[in-house]
């Protein structure tokens, strides 16, 4: 009796283990897929940034975006990024750590200027509702290279109670 009580333990022990290393190693590119609004606070430069992006599940993504600090621009600029000037590619690890790169399609960047990168890392929370991001390095348009940056950004998936049942 005592020899079936303590492998009947054992098996539930390693049984709930298996159990919860899978559901925690259970990201993949296919985790991120559909809208996500996101907001941006800039450090160094200092600044704000809302937005949207759009994951297709397969490691590619657009975004729109607004920078808050746009009305001191002249003139002012008043509307998100123009579509499809914001593109880029991410890969999502089993962990559900990640990295992304943004793409900054600035139209006529004179030739050795970069139109702008944003290399960023993360991490998946809440079943891939939610993400954290930090820039790692940042290329502005126009620019030769990577300037210094300490910016963190949140993502969360936009839908209804509905849409995730």
């Amino acid at each position: 009796m005592k020899r079936s009580l303590w492998k009947a333990m054992l098996v539930a022990a390693v049984g709930s283990s298996v159990l919860s290393g899978t559901a925690w190693a259970g990201c993949s590119n296919a985790t991120l897929q559909g809208q996500y609004a996101f907001g941006v606070t800039g450090y160094t430069p200092p600044g704000v940034v809302a937005g949207i992006k759009i994951f297709d599940g397969k490691g590619n993504f657009t975004q729109r975006d607004y920078q808050g600090d746009g009305l001191r621009a002249t003139p002012p600029e008043t509307d998100f990024s123009p579509q499809g000037q914001e593109t880029g590619t991410y890969t999502v690890n089993s962990n559900c750590t990640g990295n992304m790169v943004i793409y900054l399609n600035v139209p006529d960047v004179p030739s050795g200027l970069s139109t702008g990168v944003i290399k960023i890392m993360f991490v998946i929370s809440d079943g891939g509702r939610h993400i954290h991001e930090v820039v790692s390095e940042f290329t502005p348009p126009f620019s030769t290279g990577p300037v210094p940056t300490q910016t963190s950004a949140d993502d969360w998936k936009v839908a209804s109670e509905e849409d995730e049942q």
